[in-house]
Parts: C-alpha cells; sequence; structure tokens
C-alpha cells in the first residue's frame, strides 16, 4: 500500500499486501527526472537465496515494518545486516559503497493495536545509523 500511495497519491484501502510486484514510476526529483523500478517483495520470502537475488536487485531500500507487529520488527535488523553484507561482497562489481537503506514504521495511526513503539524504532536506527520515520 506504500508503494501504491507513492505512485498514485492515493490511499488504496483494498489492497492485497502477499502480492508480489514491480512498479515503474517516473518522478521530478530537485529538477531532475528519475526512473524508479520498484520491487513490492511484501516480506513473503522463506528461500534466503530469494531474499538475496532481491537485495542484489536494489540500489536502494525501504526496510518497513508494522508497528502492530512485533515480528515485522524483529526481522529490520536481519535485512538490514544482509543488505550491508551483500553490497559489501567482493563479488559485487558496483564497488564498496552502501546503498541507501532506510527504517519505516508504517500504520503510526493504529494506535490502540501498537506492539512497537516508537521508541523501539528510533534505538534501532540509531544502532544500525540509518534514517527511521513513522508514518500512516
Amino acid at each position: 500500500a506504500l508503494t501504491v500511495r507513492f505512485i498514485t497519491r492515493r490511499f488504496i484501502g483494498d489492497y492485497d499486501p502477499t502480492l508480489e510486484m514491480i512498479y515503474r514510476h517516473m518522478a521530478v526529483i530537485d529538477g531532475e527526472m528519475v526512473h524508479f523500478e520498484i520491487l513490492d517483495t511484501a516480506g513473503q520470502e522463506e528461500d534466503s537465496l530469494q531474499i538475496e537475488e532481491k537485495i542484489k536487485w536494489g540500489d536502494g531500500f525501504a526496510v518497513v515494518y508494522s508497528v502492530t507487529d512485533r515480528c515485522s520488527f524483529d526481522e529490520v535488523m536481519r535485512l538490514c545486516f544482509l543488505i550491508n553484507h551483500i553490497h559489501a561482497s567482493p563479488r559485487r562489481s558496483s564497488g564498496s559503497e552502501q546503498p541507501p537503506v532506510v527504517i519505516v514504521g508504517n500504520k503510526k495511526d493504529l494506535q490502540f493495536d501498537r506492539m512497537v513503539s516508537t521508541e523501539d524504532g528510533e534505538n534501532l536506527s540509531k544502532a544500525l545509523k540509518l534514517p527511521f520515520y513513522e508514518i500512516s
């Protein structure tokens, strides 16, 4: 839903969060036309090779968890470690520069269902030295 909102500027309530999709989008950023290809993995990977291939595919990452789902938050550190490890690998031809990564806590508006505090997200982002945002 986050990706669809970014592309369409509308919230789509009827959305299947289990479907993996690639979205293509163009936007003007700082006066320059930028072409996006966004892989929405929907967090359904169970095979570590699948996860590794998807991480190799990306040039930047938004690691999103739900503030209403502690298990999704618990995956953030593992995914950030994998991104760092895979992109630091000497086998990658893109050099040693790490891709941009941001941690995003989603569903901020569901305060009564919250299982992950804002402080938890902030502490993790500080430990990993990555930007952090909570959104709805």
